[in-house]
């Protein structure tokens, strides 16, 4: 079973790949001031005012870039402008003063970058580099190219899997020896890269792409399976379809799932149609976008898997750094009745960002685009995620959380299996 899903691309968050419903009003393309400083400015002024999430006024707006003027030139500005014309021409006047040409890119890039940073969440929009906005799409696709996994677990690139099995296994007895930081951020890194190159699909993977792998699995008892999604990219899905296939072959006894979102930090939203079909069902109305006081509603798009059927207890583990998308699919999954929630309260991260890309642009050697929260998702109440979250149905700091359990599961090698992997 394969399914190619081809995405265009747009810190990690619930990142906006590609959205058609909200573009740029086209008045805003027409016409733009011939200063080109200025011409910069209003479009990234355009830019909030027609994607950003919620509904903000041209007064409040063109406050915001009145307060970053005048913080970056330490004077007022006496004729406190109210709307986008009056700002323009005060811009014109503060850039006249600026006589050298770099002060001005400064000046502009600074203040354009101040005015998506007050925009609330406060922060989540920034003015991005073409840099920044590479290492972005890197995130994205969950790419890492300063770091070269072979070199960490210190084999070539022609190692066998039992020569990686064999070093790996080496050095993590020897890390385990000396409990330290330090120790333990090389176990991590070294754990990182023998779930690159140890499992074959995902070695060849990131072989020809440079693309790392978004999930760890392993049976934990002949009758449970451990499955830990640590972010969204979009290969999740066809990562989601291998992993669960290689169980096709176990018995009929292994059917308790446990799917770890702990720690999960979001990433590509624009799969999650995909990636819940399979355990929701296809069509099925599965979450909201709020933008500027409308509600848009996403429909999954594919049907059930069948490599996930054969699971009777789903348990689903979340806590305070589970954020952005993976709390989106938290709220879908409490929604649908998929497993018992365990763990604590979601992150409450809940904004979606897309990067805007600017017309208008101040200096040939460089480009700049805008990376603006667009939206906030909805949880399965229909309250924003932001700041609110999504509460489990079992807190694990509750005394009494294994009787809560047995109360769904009566099964205390469950309760027993979620301890050993909250211990990791």
């Amino acid at each position: 079973m394969g399914i190619s899903i081809f995405l265009l691309l747009a810190a990690t968050g619930g990142i906006l790949i590609h959205q058609d419903k909200f573009p740029l009003p086209l008045k805003a393309r027409i016409t733009a001031p011939k200063d080109k400083y200025v011409a910069f400015l209003s479009e990234v002024y355009d830019t909030v005012k027609g994607n950003y999430w919620d509904k903000i006024t041209d007064e409040q707006l063109t406050n915001i870039f009145v307060l970053g003027t005048e913080k970056l030139t330490g004077q007022p500005l006496t004729a406190g402008p109210k709307n986008k014309a009056e700002l323009q021409k005060s811009l014109v006047s503060v850039l006249k003063e600026i006589k050298d040409n770099s002060k001005k890119k400064e000046f502009t890039v600074q203040l354009a970058d101040m005015v998506l940073t007050n925009l609330q969440p406060f922060g989540r929009s920034r003015l991005y580099s073409r840099k920044e906005e590479i290492s972005l799409k890197n995130t994205v696709e969950n790419k890492n190219p300063t770091v070269d996994q072979y070199q960490i677990m210190g084999v070539e690139k022609s190692a066998t899997e039992e020569e990686i099995q064999k070093i790996y296994q080496e050095k993590k007895a020897e890390l385990k020896q000396e409990n330290t930081p330090e120790t333990q951020q090389e176990l991590a890194q070294l754990n990182k890269a023998y779930q690159v190159l140890a499992d074959q699909d995902a070695r060849k993977t990131y072989d020809e792409s440079g693309v790392e792998p978004t999930m760890e699995y392993k049976l934990l008892r002949p009758d449970i399976f451990y499955l830990h999604l640590t972010k969204f990219s979009p290969t999740t899905i066809e990562e989601l379809l291998r992993v669960t296939q290689k169980m096709d072959s176990k018995p009929e006894s292994l059917n308790i799932l446990i799917l770890d979102l702990r720690d999960n930090v979001g990433g590509a939203i624009d799969g999650l149609p995909y990636f819940l079909g399979p355990f929701i069902g296809n069509d099925q109305y599965a979450y909201q976008f709020f933008h500027q006081g409308e509600k848009q509603d996403f429909k999954t798009k594919i049907g059930w898997l069948p490599s996930l059927i054969r699971y009777k207890k789903v348990i689903v583990l979340i806590n305070e750094n589970t954020q952005s998308s993976a709390e989106v699919m938290t709220a879908v999954l409490k929604k649908f009745n998929v497993g018992i929630l365990v763990g604590t309260k979601t992150r409450g991260w809940g904004t979606v960002e897309k990067v805007f890309e600017l017309k208008q642009q101040i200096d040939e050697s460089e480009k700049y685009s805008a990376f603006l929260v667009h939206s906030l998702t909805l949880r399965e109440d229909g309250q924003p995620i932001e700041g609110g979250g999504v509460e489990p149905t079992i807190d694990i700091k509750a005394p009494d959380w294994e009787k809560q359990l047995s109360a769904y599961f009566h099964y205390p090698a469950l309760a027993t299996a979620i301890k050993e992997v909250a211990s990791q």
